[in-house]
């Protein structure tokens, strides 16, 4: 217990717990409740994006980011006590990939510490991955400078879209169904289609890669968000 009697804080020891909800919004739902929801999370310093989602899975999207999972899930119960049905959800922490040891110190930090969201880039969609354990393609069984070849391969086809697209790899091995979680953003949809299109060539994914479901959206502010997903 902290001194003020309230229960000690439970985070990663470096970087910040990511927490994706998918919700659908229902009749009854709460819209103070939802805006006061994330304004108490954005209030104790968990940082929290919110993103109107387009197809049948959900209607709205939350990626909530900070150091203390107590936090994060006092979010989610907010929420549901809002009335939002949540219907998907993903759990990660933001990494730096054993692949990108020799990365310079200040694209670490971006990758254990993003600041979110990226102005600029309103496009949104979300995926899980794995890596595959198959007999004859089976990452975990490569030699670890293989592997390391293979992701800088990959990395090199993500950086050509560098202004156009944010990738946030966040990983989920132990906490959630799949191993890594993909978040995207970008300035136009078609950059996401593009980005993740060319990169399912490249042979660490052609290979040795699993996808899950995508959820896909617009990125806005929370009054916005509920804006759009409101009847009245």
């Amino acid at each position: 217990m902290t001194p003020s009697g309230a229960p000690d804080p439970v985070g990663p020891s470096v970087g910040l717990g990511v927490l994706h909800l998918f919700c659908r919004v229902g009749p009854g739902v709460d819209r103070h409740g939802v805006l006061q929801a994330v304004k108490a999370a954005t209030a104790d310093g968990t940082q929290v994006v919110t993103a109107v989602l387009l197809g049948h899975k959900a209607d709205i999207g939350f990626v909530a980011l900070g150091p203390d999972l107590r936090r994060l899930r006092a979010l989610q119960t907010a929420l549901r006590l809002a009335g939002l049905d949540v219907v998907g959800s993903y759990v990660s922490l933001t990494e730096v990939s054993e692949y990108a040891a020799g990365v310079p110190d200040e694209m670490k930090q971006a990758r254990l510490y993003p600041e979110l969201p990226p102005t600029g880039m309103p496009a949104f969609c979300f995926y899980p991955m794995s890596k595959r354990r198959l007999e004859a393609d089976n990452w975990y069984r490569l030699p670890f400078e293989d592997r390391v070849a293979l992701m800088h391969g990959h990395g090199a086809v993500g950086r050509h879209y560098r202004g156009r697209v944010l990738q946030l790899v966040t990983g989920s091995t132990g906490l959630d169904d799949w191993e890594w979680g993909v978040t995207l953003f970008a300035v136009h949809p078609d950059d996401l289609k593009a980005c993740v299109y060319e990169m399912r060539f490249d042979e660490a994914s052609a290979r040795y890669a699993e996808f899950g479901p995508f959820w896909s959206g617009i990125v806005d502010d929370v009054e916005s968000v509920l804006d759009a997903v409101s009847a009245g």
